[in-house]
């Protein structure tokens, strides 16, 4: 990536800042909010330094919902330089308090790869946050590089794969202890279509050959999660804890082309420390699958819900049939008033082999990166971090938001 490259990603990114000044304001709980109101009100973001205007009443709740809609540039090793249009719709189900702040986002992306990327996610909350529901629609017309099973694997076994690929899911969650636990049930739909492979070298036998290369693949089932949230600000966690598991079961009475399930485990964990109020935060994501997934829905580097586990690698550099992954980031200020952060960070991910189903590899990644506040009441931060993996691995990662 160039350095003007670099620099409208930067320039693209900044028209998010009111994006989020609208919709993420109120991300932190009710609970201490005058106190932690006027922390941020003294702290400095991108729109007190280019003294923009705020289009919303920060940490104020109003029953109005605030649509909001703008055109930004993002980068990725797998996508390079894309073109984004993004909408979100923020609201709230009640004036309750209590309740939490709903959203609704889309995203429509373009890429240098001539990829199209288009998520719509959701996340729901009822009177008292009673209910929460989780949404999850994805469609992607996606030519990406892909390099087989397991964690033996080099840059020389690199494949191209086309599909498109077209992923549904709906999940309910209710509220059933005075502490931050919910538990509820969900429909999952994972649908390849076109797959088309480029390997190497003419006649080569690749991994998604000996797997069991399909033209299609279907994947329908139903879920089970159980979920534990007590970190009040989502969007940039100060403390607290997180811990989401879910269990996924296909089978082919739903529509899928085999009986099989999987098993996703989410922990993350934070501490303040000292005076600084610096951060440091853990991060563990483990995945597992039993009987026979299909190839592109196995556990891989870079597909979990937010594409972030992995940072050091391109997506899709490692896969198969389970995955654990930790990762540790220390989160410090650079400047008192808040405006620019710093970070450092470490991560190891190992997948099993492929047919042994053993793990005999880790791959670990380190790297640095800047924050840069776009919004100081939700702590919504540009995260531009380099990473470097093994086997000459090595990357640019532009995030809006933390990595976890």
């Amino acid at each position: 990536m160039n350095f003007s490259r670099f620099l409208n990603c930067i320039y693209g990114l900044l028209f998010v800042t009111n994006m989020f000044s609208q919709t993420d304001s109120t991300a932190v709980k009710v609970s201490g909010r005058d106190s932690i109101y006027d922390e941020q009100s003294r702290s400095k973001d991108i729109i007190d330094l280019l003294k923009l205007k705020r289009l919303a009443d920060d940490g104020k709740r109003s029953l109005k919902p605030r649509i909001t809609v703008v055109p930004f540039v993002g980068y990725t090793l797998q996508t390079r330089v894309a073109g984004i249009i993004a909408g979100n719709i923020a609201f709230y189900t009640d004036d309750d308090e209590q309740t939490n702040q709903s959203a609704i986002s889309l995203s429509v992306s373009y890429s240098q790869n001539n990829q199209i990327i288009a998520p719509l996610i959701s996340n729901i909350w009822t009177r008292k946050n009673k209910y929460n529901f989780l949404g999850n629609w994805r469609y992607y017309k996606y030519p990406e590089q892909t390099y087989g099973l397991g964690g033996h694997t080099t840059p020389k076994d690199k494949t191209k794969l086309d599909y498109s690929y077209f992923l549904f899911r709906e999940a309910v969650l209710r509220h059933v202890s005075k502490s931050d636990i919910y538990v509820g049930l969900g429909y999952n739909l994972s649908y390849h279509s076109k797959i088309t492979q480029v390997p190497p070298v003419e006649g080569q036998v690749t991994d998604f050959d000996l797997y069991g290369r399909t033209k299609s693949s279907i994947s329908s089932g139903i879920s089970a999660h159980a979920l534990f949230d007590n970190r009040g600000n989502t969007i940039n966690p100060q403390k607290g804890a997180y811990a989401n598991i879910a269990y996924y079961q296909y089978a082919k009475v739903m529509g899928s082309d085999n009986d099989w399930q999987s098993l996703v485990v989410d922990m993350r964990k934070y501490f303040r420390l000292g005076h600084a109020k610096n951060i440091l935060a853990f991060w563990s994501y483990n995945w597992f699958t039993f009987g026979k997934a299909p190839y592109l829905d196995l556990p891989s580097t870079g597909w979990d819900s937010y594409s972030n586990i992995g940072r050091g690698y391109i997506q899709s550099r490692f896969r198969g049939t389970n995955l654990l992954y930790l990762e540790a980031e220390y989160r410090f200020k650079i400047t008192h008033n808040g405006l620019l952060g710093g970070v450092l960070f470490t991560n190891a991910q190992s997948f099993t082999d492929w047919p042994s189903n053993k793990f005999t590899t880790i791959s670990p990644a380190a790297g640095a990166g800047i924050r840069i506040k776009l919004n100081k009441f939700s702590g919504t931060n540009l995260s531009i971090d380099y990473g470097f993996g093994i086997n000459g691995s090595r990357g640019l990662f532009i995030n809006l938001g933390e990595i976890f």
